[in-house]
Formats: structure tokens, C-alpha cells, sequence
């Protein structure tokens, strides 16, 4: 009885054995890509140094440990596994990523945006590939390329709110303060609980002269980080520039007198108005305009002492008319 048990057993045994002695690179380097795309990075790492040792130039599995080693913080020898695989196999993707990516982290980014167009010939549908190259042409002080990148990342995954937001610091100090704007709104779009952005939004509608938006922006920041420091900064600025308008009249007159038998005054007002505007005028802070007023004439009554005259006058004449007609 014990005799046949043995023997299932033993054709299980043959059966694995020769699969373990079987193993190559190929084998070896299927494991580890699998251990990858579970974010297992030390297996995956062990997978491809056991097809390397099999097989010294199997690129796919430089390639693959180049990966491994950028997920596990491990640059520098990426950097040179990556460069072992491209010695091999100019094209292979995985390894124009992988170097670029070390170079990005080395802080190399000239070497970093040349390797990214590398890998974009062969492969193009890469967002953090562009956005990360965005960020090296910023670092470079070069803003117009870092748009171009930024752009093509957002053009892939529109749903990167980092990525505008970071388009949206490129405007800034550029001073296009709409265009900044646009980015930030796309950004607060997609979420609004970074208080970062609506920090930046509220940079952009100062420059635009709207200091009651740029407000509302730092009170959204506070409210999601109130130990925001630059927020605090900025909410305090804005709320010693918001006044309200404080308009004073002083009126002038001026009198003209002019006698042609009948007295009348010439009243010209002319009213002083001190205007104390927003940022968000166009006006000065302090501002006098003078705003005239309608003339208007009034008239007087004849003066006593006329009236007598008048009267004195008409009686000598009644009396002369009188004696006439006696004569």
C-alpha cells in the first residue's frame, strides 16, 4: 500500500525538478516584471539580478532592475543599470524612463530633458515623463520649454492639479496674471482642498487688481492649512488695502454783483469731492475731482430809497400837469 503512494509522489518530484533546473533569464525576468507591477520592488529587484547572473546582456532585465532600483530611491545605480541595457538595446523604453528619471533625481537636468526626448521618440503617451521634464527646464530658468512640457502632461491627464498649478506659478512671474489665473481655476477644479493653490489663485487676482477675490482665495487656504504662513501674510495685506469710499463735498461760491437798475446775484458752486478708492479702481489711492454745479441766478426786490425817489418824482410832475391846466 505504502509502495503506491510513492509513486504519485515521485512523478510530482520529477516533474518540478526538471522545472527549477529549467529556469533561464526569460523566466526570471517574467517574475520579476510581475513583482514590479505589484510595487513588490525587493522581489522585483531579485528577480532581475537572478536573469542577470543567468544571462549578463539580457537587457529586458537590466531594464527592469533600473526600475526597481529608481522605486527603491536607489539613483545612482540606476543610472547604471539603465546604461548596461541601452548599451544593449538603444530603444527599449523601460531604460530611456528609467535614465531620465535617475538623471531627474540626480539633479542632472540637462542631461535629464535630453533623455526625456529620447524616450518621447519611442514612446510618447508618458505624463510624468513630460511633467517631470517640465520641472527640469524650470529648474534650467527656462520657462517657455517648461510650459511646452507642462502642457503636454496636462494634455494626457487633465486631471493633474499639480501640474496646472505648477503652469500656473509660471505665469505668475511672468506676470500674465489671467493666463495664471486660468491655470489655478483648472487646478481648484479638480480639488480644493490644497491650500497652495488657492494661495497662488489669490497671488493672481491681486495682480489682476481684485484685492475682495484675492481675499476670499487666502481665506480658502487658511481654512484648509491656518498655520499657512504666506496665506496669513497675504490676508493681512489685502485686508489693509480693502476701504470703502469715503467721498467729502466742500462747496465754493462765488458772488457777482451787477447793477442795471435791477440787482441780481450770480451763484457758480463748484463742489470738491475727495474720492479714497479700492486697489480695483483705476484711480489713485487719494483722488480730488472738482464737479461743477448749475449756475443759478436769483432775483431782488427795488430798494427802498428808489421807491422814494420814484414817488417824489411823480408828485412835482402831477403838480407842474396841474398848473398848467389852470393857466
Amino acid at each position: 500500500m505504502q509502495s503506491k503512494m510513492l509513486i504519485p509522489v515521485l512523478l510530482v518530484l520529477l516533474l518540478l525538478i526538471p522545472a527549477v533546473q529549467a529556469e533561464d533569464a526569460l523566466e526570471w525576468t517574467t517574475r520579476g516584471l510581475a513583482a514590479l507591477e505589484a510595487e513588490n520592488y525587493p522581489t522585483a529587484l531579485t528577480y532581475f539580478n537572478n536573469a542577470i547572473e543567468l544571462d549578463s546582456n539580457y537587457a529586458s532585465a537590466l531594464s527592469g532592475k533600473a526600475v526597481a532600483l529608481n522605486a527603491m530611491g536607489n539613483s545612482t545605480q540606476a543610472l547604471d543599470a539603465a546604461n548596461k541595457a541601452l548599451a544593449i538595446r538603444s530603444q527599449d523604453a523601460k531604460a530611456l524612463n528609467a535614465k531620465a528619471l535617475a538623471l531627474f533625481r540626480l539633479k542632472r537636468y540637462n542631461e535629464s530633458v535630453t533623455a526625456y526626448d529620447k524616450l518621447f521618440v519611442v514612446q510618447t503617451y508618458t505624463p510624468d515623463a513630460y511633467c517631470n521634464q517640465g520641472y527640469a527646464y524650470e529648474m534650467l530658468n527656462k520657462p517657455d520649454n517648461a510650459i511646452v512640457s507642462y502642457t503636454k502632461c496636462t494634455t494626457i491627464d487633465p486631471q493633474n492639479a499639480l501640474t496646472w498649478n505648477s503652469l500656473g506659478l509660471i505665469y505668475l512671474d511672468k506676470e500674465n496674471y489671467q493666463q495664471a489665473l486660468t491655470m489655478f481655476d483648472q487646478a481648484t477644479g479638480i480639488t480644493i482642498k490644497n491650500a497652495s493653490v488657492w494661495n497662488n489663485k489669490g497671488k493672481a487676482y491681486i495682480g489682476l487688481g481684485k484685492p475682495s477675490d484675492a481675499l476670499q482665495c487666502f481665506n480658502k487656504a487658511l481654512g484648509i492649512d491656518p498655520n499657512f504662513a504666506d496665506a496669513k501674510t497675504n490676508k493681512e495685506s489685502m485686508s489693509g488695502q480693502l476701504q470703502s469710499y469715503n467721498i467729502s463735498i466742500t462747496p465754493t461760491v462765488t458772488v457777482t454783483i451787477n447793477r442795471l437798475g435791477t440787482y441780481y446775484t450770480t451763484a457758480t458752486p463748484v463742489a470738491t469731492v475727495t474720492v479714497t478708492s479700492t486697489p480695483e479702481e483705476t484711480v489713485p489711492l487719494s483722488h480730488t475731482t472738482t464737479l461743477p454745479v448749475a449756475t443759478k441766478t436769483t432775483y431782488a426786490p427795488l430798494s427802498p430809497l428808489t421807491a422814494i425817489g420814484a414817488l417824489v418824482a411823480l408828485t412835482a410832475l402831477a403838480a407842474v400837469v396841474r398848473k398848467s391846466r389852470k393857466q
